[in-house]
């Protein structure tokens, strides 16, 4: 006998199905007339991790939104990470309501912009602003040309007609996706010193997570709270199959018995790929 109950999977499943931990992010993008759109958005997560040559992150929303539209449009965009603030969790609430155009949302909105760091480096590559307060920021291109997406346009706000790509660009009637290289992370010194130095717990910046659900009333988050630490097991290899490992990856570059110790706690999987680097 199951412990489980059965619940029916419809459409938006991740919030009226699930209780789905997500982050809470505040995309801008480009507007027509140079202005920036802000849009909350939880459906976006890393895409490419590794073995590319690019990283990447991935967008799923409405494709008749602002930020579709945008994207579409210019294919650049900023992912801003906010801090838990309720003041600040009310204003991303406020960007939601589908159908705001920008002219009539973003004169109220309370979040402070500043030019984009890339744009700044380089004038000729013109970017969306980014939020002053935000914790962290990545900057991103739309990859257009995966699953031959390039002819994708901007302009249809009712819905598209088909044929549907399957991961990239106009994926349904009124969906998209968007596979966004990561062209810059941007921090505040706060937490990037100490990513660099060493993450204890009290260095956790505070980020609402948002769990999907939400009613005809609310939207339904929950504030940071103190972080633990599990202790890894450490599974030390010996030094004789790290330099085995070693010899396979490349049988002419020969590693010091130091420089082998220095991956003995490697995981077996991810051995070539720390060898290689």
């Amino acid at each position: 006998m199951s412990s489980f109950e059965n619940l029916r999977i419809v459409d938006n499943f991740y919030q009226t199905s699930l209780f789905f931990p997500m982050p809470t992010v505040i995309i801008s993008t480009l507007c027509e007339d140079g202005t920036t759109n802000l849009g909350p958005y939880s459906l976006v997560q890393p895409y490419y991790v590794a073995g590319k040559d690019y990283y990447a992150m991935l967008l799923e929303c409405r494709n008749s939104s602002n930020t579709a539209q945008n994207i579409l449009r210019n294919g650049k965009c900023a992912l801003n990470f906010i801090s838990d603030e309720p003041k600040y969790f009310k204003e991303a609430v406020k960007l939601s309501w589908p159908g705001d155009k920008p002219e009539d949302k973003m004169p109220k909105c309370k979040f402070k912009l500043e030019k984009s760091l890339i744009e700044e480096e380089n004038p000729a590559d013109i970017r969306p602003q980014v939020l002053t307060d935000a914790i962290q920021v990545i900057e991103c291109t739309w990859m257009k040309s995966l699953d031959g997406a390039d002819k994708d346009a901007a302009g249809e706000l009712n819905g598209y007609e088909p044929p549907y790509h399957d991961f990239n660009g106009i994926t349904s009637k009124f969906g998209a996706h968007f596979i966004l290289k990561i062209d810059k992370i941007l921090m505040k010194k706060k937490y990037a010193q100490a990513i660099i130095n060493g993450v204890k717990g009290k260095d956790f910046p505070h980020m609402p997570v948002d769990y999907g659900y939400r009613d005809s009333k609310n939207f339904w988050y929950c504030r940071h709270n103190r972080m633990h630490a599990e202790l890894l097991q450490m599974r030390q290899a010996s030094l004789e199959s790290v330099r085995y490992a070693a010899d396979r990856v490349d049988d002419k570059v020969k590693f010091t018995d130091e420089a082998l110790s220095t991956v003995l706690g490697v995981p077996r999987v991810f051995l070539p790929l720390v060898l290689k680097g």
